[in-house]
């Protein structure tokens, strides 16, 4: 088991130093580090606590100049040992860096008071602890400890125990994350970058996606060791062809959302910042990327962000916002911003600003989710980070519960509504249902078909079909014609004259009102069967001319009703020119 947590407090207490007694390591990997006793960039080093966990350590760097790297550390930690000196108590710094800690959410600290070989620890644990309360982390443990003579390390590393052993079990089936907190080149190796890997699973030969690049894992190791296989928590040093930066991110592709612009929702980062308005340009932090963006405010503490790059977001992720323009003897740090939606629609006119920021009142989810979007599949809320609501409605598809108990009506109406603008197609096509109903697949208009409403050859209908008034007279006066010479079908004039044209026609026919044996070539319901009793008294084999005879018509019925009928094997064609009629089943 693997645990990591990052430092965090101001330049020179002592954090480094603490590292270094606590592992035996030297986190500071810069020349420049050690000469000036200054820790400038993040430095990594790990022990085994007495309950045989492995702790890696993420050190940061105290200065105010480099709070960016310090957030990038601190980030993807579950976990922060949170350094103050005893014999200089709360500083701007401290506060700075317990701000971050706060914005992020993170609720799992422990407090070391160094140098306390220098200075009684008691004031400055007490001040310290005050501050933790006041944020509401009034639980935290303190611990008081000197790097430089030892003393207090064994109740450090006992309590670090207890620490890690009260963090949130990592799921190992959770799609990856890795923030690359560095990345180098390794002669022979080729590009390796390294990273905090808070969840999930990573193993030798994966197909991940790095800064949108598909990439290989050609080799992992965790704390130097080489592995197959690595589950969070874990520090992680992967290999992998092409050139990465710190800022991107090692992910599996299908379990996140990319997108540059998003809904959030603000916690001021201290009271004093309550009433504060965020500037028009801000920097926001998560994991390991430091992104600049514009915001746009929607109303009081709901806001969108348009990221200068895209990053691969969940829903309920937090994104820290900073100023780095602020003076220095003020917070920079000015919110935690938590992700309400990924995938924002535009925004309309007047007042559809505070109309969006109403419609996320409630708390970020498949719920809230769903209200906007209308329909999302289960893939797409797995990739924003959520939980399907529950059975899909059709196929994948997810959608609201209000909207989608309405939907049967809608296309009830929408139905009725084709049929009057189009009396005589026989019912509405699919695609036209989905379109009249904004709906994203056909699937769904399937999913919403029940009596009366069904479906016929691709087209929603409403029961029988019927035909319109004069449409059903013309019919009914063909029909007395052919009552006389059922087999004699009428001409293209005839039918004009009855007005029935091609439209009429095809209406009748999907009505069950005629019969087309063929373009131009219509009798009534039932004239083939009553043909193939006619034909059955001739003597058999019978040619087409005696079967025209028969049936007391004209070639141009008789051949295709002829054909019609082998195709219904009702006839059976018998040498050249001849048919017979197809024995009676029994």
């Amino acid at each position: 088991m693997m645990h990591v947590v990052a430092t965090a407090g101001h330049v020179d207490h002592g954090k480094s130093t603490l590292v270094r007694a606590l592992t035996g390591m030297e986190p500071d990997r810069l020349e420049e580090e050690r000469r000036r006793g200054l820790t400038i960039e993040l430095g990594y080093a790990w022990t085994t606590l007495p309950s045989g966990a492995r702790l890696a350590f993420v050190d940061v760097p105290g200065h105010e100049r480099f709070l960016a790297t310090m957030l990038a550390g601190v980030g993807p930690a579950p976990a922060a040992l949170l350094v103050v000196a005893a014999d200089e108590g709360w500083m701007p710094q401290s506060e700075e860096h317990l701000v971050a800690l706060e914005a992020l959410g993170l609720r799992h600290l422990l407090l070391a008071v160094t140098r306390s070989d220098l200075a009684d620890p008691g004031p400055a644990t007490v001040q310290a602890l005050e501050r933790l309360a006041a944020g509401g982390l009034a639980d935290v443990e303190a611990v008081a400890v000197s790097g430089r003579t030892g003393a207090g390390l064994a109740d450090l590393t006992a309590a670090l125990d207890r620490l890690v052993a009260r963090l949130p079990a990592p799921d190992p089936s959770a799609p990856v994350r890795l923030w690359v907190d560095r990345a180098f080149t390794v002669r022979g190796s080729g590009t390796v970058v390294t990273g905090t890997l808070p969840a999930g699973r990573v193993a030798v030969g994966d197909e991940l996606s790095l800064d949108g690049v598909p990439v290989r894992i050609r080799g992992l190791q965790s704390l130097k060791e080489e592995v197959e296989s690595v589950t969070g928590v874990a520090r992680v040093a992967a290999n992998v062809r092409g050139s990465f930066t710190r800022g991107t991110a090692l992910i599996d592709p299908a379990g996140w959302t990319m997108t540059d612009l998003v809904d959030v929702r603000l916690s001021p980062a201290a009271p004093s910042l309550e009433e504060t308005a965020l500037p028009a340009e801000v920097t926001a932090h998560i994991g390991s990327a430091a992104v600049g963006c514009q915001v746009r405010p929607l109303d009081g503490k709901v806001v969108r962000l348009r990221l200068a790059r895209r990053l691969p977001l969940h829903v309920g992720d937090v994104l820290v916002l900073r100023d780095p323009g602020r003076p220095r003897d003020r917070l920079r740090v000015l919110a935690g911003a938590t992700v309400l939606d990924l995938r924002p629609p535009p925004l309309g006119g007047r007042g559809s600003a505070r109309e969006r920021a109403a419609w996320l009142a409630d708390a970020p989810g498949a719920a809230s989710l769903l209200r906007t979007h209308r329909f999302l599949t289960t893939a797409q809320l797995a990739a924003m980070g959520v939980t399907p609501p529950g059975a899909p409605v059709a196929g994948e598809w997810h959608a609201d519960p209000e909207l989608w108990a309405g939907m049967p009506d809608r296309l009830a109406l929408a139905v009725e509504g084709y049929g009057a603008r189009h009396p005589l197609d026989p019912g509405m096509p699919l695609e036209a249902a989905r379109q009249a109903l904004y709906l994203p697949d056909r699937a769904l208009v399937q999913a919403l078909i029940s009596p009366p409403l069904a479906v016929a050859d691709g087209r929603v209908v409403i029961g029988a079909p019927t035909l319109p008034a004069p449409v059903a007279a013309a019919v009914s006066r063909l029909r007395a014609e052919l009552t006389e010479s059922p087999f004699r079908a009428p001409e293209a004039d005839r039918l004009a004259a009855l007005g029935l044209g091609s439209k009429e026609i095809a209406a009748a026919v999907r009505a069950g009102a005629l019969f087309r044996v063929c373009d131009g070539v219509v009798l009534l319901p039932g004239a083939d069967r009553q043909a193939a009793s006619v034909l059955a008294e001739l003597p058999q084999p019978f040619t087409v001319s005696q079967a025209r005879q028969a049936l007391g018509t004209t070639r141009r019925v008789a051949v295709p009703l002829l054909e019609h009928l082998d195709r219904l094997r009702l006839t059976v064609r018998e040498g050249e020119g001849l048919r017979r009629c197809a024995p009676a089943s029994p």
